[in-house]
């Protein structure tokens, strides 16, 4: 892409510093050697890359530009400003369409981006489209009218830097503490930093000094929703849907939100009456599939998701919808429409991830596996290119859980907590059998099903951060410090938060993979709950976890060195939990329940003091609503496809087989 040949290479590297004091005096050839000189030792500089870009469109070098800005959005497909400077180029190209394309993406990321704002208010204007024209100056005008702290605190997020975010905010709204957007923004940083709990008391106080505000109470929704208070969501929906019962907006927000909660009817309802305002609107045709989903009605769920796609044919999440249909196959012309779709080359970053997800389950289902894996890595690559994650960060937290969890800390604890019974955790790896597990489980009359529950990864945050955003990372050495009825207060707290999601039975489940993390603080908070390890042959769990496209978390997914790193350490922390807390956990081999349903099932049973139940044998009979991946496949007798299915690709395996290491060699781990 770039000309490395000609800068002198013997020449000291120049410093980006001294390429914006060139860019700022005009001297764009200069700058230009420069950064060329400095690209060639190093390629991925993003900074340089887009000051390259702006210095070849000021010097009309407009197709090298393009080049530039493209590699630039391959290294960084969020890069707001590549976008925007995208977006100058085409516009000095006279492709207004295509400039036009470039802005909304770029403000879509960062919605702070007044120069990508204005030239789409001067691009709609002057192309006749007054009312998209209108609705674009309003967003300008919004944010001209922003305090400059808050406009500044906007952008850096959008950039992922949310410290100094966080910083910037914090001192603004010292100065001013009441300002609403304000209070939203810092709400946001929050969220995007775990700290829920925060975020939602700062959105509920805005709530109530500007009770008009929709985006706020919008926001208060979302926050809701992500600490699983669902009655309480719905009832803020209602409010927005009170205050205007005919914009579809505030319908679909309520429709949303009765499905969270639930009730399922009155979310297709309002699908419906959506839909009848808006001619087959894509993302109501596919939230309306993923309700129909959820209870089972798998039909008319694909129905949906294909009403989505004939409206939109680049809607990647409807293709991907129907790909996470386990049982669901793409035909001949839908695999030819997905891959002209991939192929265009403004397509937006998140469809292109769903699409190359997509591709890979339709072209593993045609035994097509080269061509499979191929996609699949594309879109495990698109997908991490916008992750921070770094198996390092893993591996430094389940050591510290070692290094905590001494003897004395057990042993100091062991008459402490909550003595509460009721909670059966099941966790370990997604695609491990957990679903599966939970199912046999749900189907005894004694035991509720529930959900992934996000209440121990936020108590677990809350510890990790201390009492407020920002404060330095403390979790799991704070747990030496605490108090005996802390771990009380902990555990109680714990039973009330989720008492929402039980129906009448004595116990139930919390399937949140991740909990194993936990173990320890579990152990101390909930010294009588269950708790039950699902695993997973290592390639046919961590394959799986990498053809699976998560809707949030399990970042770890995203590579084949990543996942079987996280493997080898989860491992690796269990047997820790084994040696200090003997017999606390139930190990539970996926392979060994497919092989011989019966006798796991009663061995699972008896862990939890549970008599047996025919019901547990015939799972599959449950109409309960099933959320996760697996919902198909745990509606019908022990499904056996998914054991080997890593087989098929092991060629292209060996970078997980090298991670794993020596974990390979030892399974089944009892």
């Amino acid at each position: 892409m770039l000309d490395n040949s000609s800068p002198d290479k013997n020449s000291p590297e120049p410093s980006l510093d001294e390429v914006k004091r060139l860019i700022q005096s005009s001297d764009f050839a200069a700058a230009e050697q420069s950064l060329q000189q400095l690209l060639s030792s190093e390629p991925d500089n993003q900074e340089a890359l887009y000051m390259l870009a702006v210095c070849q469109r000021y010097q009309t070098n407009l197709t090298p530009a393009l080049k530039t800005l493209d590699e630039l959005k391959r290294l960084s497909p969020e890069h707001s400003r590549a976008h925007q400077e995208t977006g100058h180029v085409y516009r000095a190209l006279n492709n207004l369409d295509a400039a036009l394309a470039a802005y909304s993406r770029a403000t879509q990321i960062n919605p702070a981006l007044e120069a990508s704002l204005r030239a789409q208010v001067d691009i709609l204007s002057e192309t006749g489209r007054a009312e998209s024209a209108k609705y674009v100056k309003r967003q300008l005008d919004a944010l001209q009218a922003l305090p400059k702290p808050l406009v500044a605190v906007t952008d850096l997020i959008s950039q992922g830097k949310l410290v100094k975010a966080e910083q910037l905010c914090k001192a603004f709204m010292q100065k001013v503490p009441r300002h609403v957007e304000g209070m939203r923004l810092l709400a946001d940083i929050g969220s995007r930093l775990g700290v829920h709990e925060d975020a939602e008391f700062l959105l509920e106080s805005a709530v109530e000094f500007a009770p008009d505000n929709t985006k706020v109470r919008t926001d208060y929704i979302q926050i809701l929703r992500k600490r699983q208070k669902y009655e309480h969501a719905l009832e803020q929906a209602k409010v927005l849907l009170e205050k205007d019962p005919q914009n579809p907006q505030f319908q679909s927000v309520f429709a949303v939100e009765s499905m969270q909660s639930g009730d399922y009817d009155t979310a297709l309802r309002y699908f419906d009456l959506i839909l009848g305002k808006l001619d087959e609107d894509p993302v109501t045709l596919t939230s309306r599939g993923h309700a129909l989903k959820t209870l089972g009605q798998t039909d008319a769920a694909i129905e949906s998701y294909r009403r989505a796609i004939a409206k939109y044919p680049g809607h990647g999440e409807a293709y991907y919808s129907l790909a996470n249909l386990k049982l669901f196959s793409f035909n001949d012309d839908e695999i030819r429409a997905m891959e002209r779709q991939e192929a265009v080359l403004g397509i937006s970053h998140i469809n292109r991830i769903y699409l190359n997800f997509a591709l890979g389950k339709a072209y593993e289902d045609q035994h097509a596996f080269d061509k499979a894996f191929a996609h699949y890595e594309r879109g495990n690559g698109l997908k991490k290119a916008t992750s921070r994650y770094k198996p390092s960060d893993i591996t430094h937290e389940f050591n510290d859980q070692q290094r905590v969890f001494t003897p004395a800390l057990i042993e100091r604890h062991a008459d402490t907590g909550c003595p509460a019974p009721d909670p059966i955790f099941i966790v370990g790896l997604p695609r491990s059998g957990s679903t599966l597990l939970e199912q046999i489980l749900s189907s005894h009359s004694q035991v509720d099903g529930t959900m992934e529950l996000p209440n121990m990864l936020a108590l677990a945050q809350q510890l990790r951060r201390g009492e407020r955003m920002g404060s330095v990372s403390r979790y799991p050495e704070v747990l030496t410090t605490l108090e005996p009825e802390q771990f009380v207060q902990f555990g109680e707290t714990y039973i009330d938060e989720t008492r929402i999601h039980r129906a009448s039975a004595p116990f139930f489940i919390d399937k949140m993979p991740n909990n194993f993390r936990h173990i320890g603080l579990i152990s101390l908070m909930l010294p009588n709950a269950k708790i039950i390890d699902a695993r997973r042959h290592p390639m046919g769990c961590c394959f799986s976890g990498f053809k699976q496209l998560f809707a949030e978390g399990q970042e770890f997914t995203y590579g084949l060195e990543e996942v079987g790193t996280y493997y080898k350490d989860y491992v690796a922390l269990m047997d820790f939990w084994d040696q200090a807390l003997p017999g606390k956990v139930l190990r539970v081999q996926y392979e060994e329940v497919v092989a011989d349903l019966d006798t796991q099932v009663r061995r699972i049973l008896d862990y939890c003091g549970l008599p047996f139940e025919e019901g547990c044998i015939s799972f599959y009979e449950n109409e309960r609503a099933v959320r996760t991946p697996s919902s198909e496949q745990v509606r019908q007798p022990i499904y056996t496809g998914g054991l080997d299915q890593w087989r098929n690709f092991e060629d292209n395996l060996g970078p997980l087989k090298q991670a794993l290491g020596p974990v390979l060699q030892r399974y089944p781990i009892v």
